[in-house]
């Protein structure tokens, strides 16, 4: 069996986080009734979609965007770290060929010193840790630390089980957040129950 390289997977972890997103926020909104299956078309925007957010010079790793898309009708969702994000997002997203129109659903994160710190407190926890080096040294780290008033959630893709558990341990250890860590991650290999 051949093993994916290192940039197989973070492609494979960036195109499952930007469309698993919707699913992982069940808190804010509530979960989309079952939407048909994605059209040529609509496969083919959704393919363009994510590579304008991913290719997006200011999207890091304190923003976790997704959509849905239906007759070429794209809905955003998720958050971004500061206000200009969510307008260039927005604009980016109204130029893809085959985009009937948006709807821009992403929430801007509170503007918070507080918050800022947080972030880099909980980054340098995870990435620090030497089972996410891998991880590390990536343009765009598949973890993503998304902190809204002092509430932290990790959102994307990790290898496992253990990668997932672990990031959560490091995110609750890290700093001064209000309440638990809120573990959305998404597993490219979940380990077999039997």
């Amino acid at each position: 069996m051949k093993t994916m390289s290192a940039l197989g997977r973070y492609a494979l972890a960036a195109t499952l986080m930007l469309t698993a997103a919707v699913a992982a926020d069940t808190s804010k909104n509530p979960p989309a009734p079952q939407t048909p299956a994605l059209t040529d078309t609509d496969a083919a925007i959704a393919k363009a979609v994510r590579h304008e957010v991913l290719t997006y010079p200011y999207y890091s790793i304190w923003d976790d965007v997704g959509m849905r898309i239906q007759n070429g009708q794209v809905q955003l969702l998720g958050a971004v770290s500061q206000p200009f994000k969510k307008h260039d997002i927005e604009n980016m997203v109204k130029r893809v060929k085959g985009v009937e129109a948006v709807d821009d659903q992403l929430e801007v994160l509170p503007l918070s010193p507080n918050d800022d710190r947080l972030r880099l407190q909980v980054a340098r926890a995870i990435y620090g840790d030497s089972a996410f080096t891998r991880y590390r040294f990536m343009a765009l780290p598949p973890i993503h630390i998304i902190v809204d008033n002092g509430h932290v959630k990790l959102t994307g893709v990790v290898l496992n089980d253990f990668e997932k558990q672990l990031a959560g341990m490091r995110a609750s250890a890290a700093g001064l957040s209000f309440g638990p860590v809120i573990n959305d991650l998404q597993v490219e290999n979940p380990s077999k129950k039997s």
